[in-house]
């Protein structure tokens, strides 16, 4: 384990993370996990906010 997400965690997970976090992050998940970005989920999870 390396900190890193992968799309398996995120389609394993989408249901949490969507109730708990919301659609902006599952999309953002999706997206980084896609691009093959090397990204953890907290990163993804408590970037602020675009205006």
């Amino acid at each position: 384990m390396h900190g890193v997400i992968t799309l398996r965690d995120v389609v394993a997970n989408v249901g949490v993370v969507l109730r708990e976090f919301g659609a902006g992050c599952v999309v953002r998940c999706f997206v980084a996990s896609l691009r093959r970005r090397r990204t953890t989920f907290l990163e993804i999870a408590l970037r602020p906010k675009r205006p």
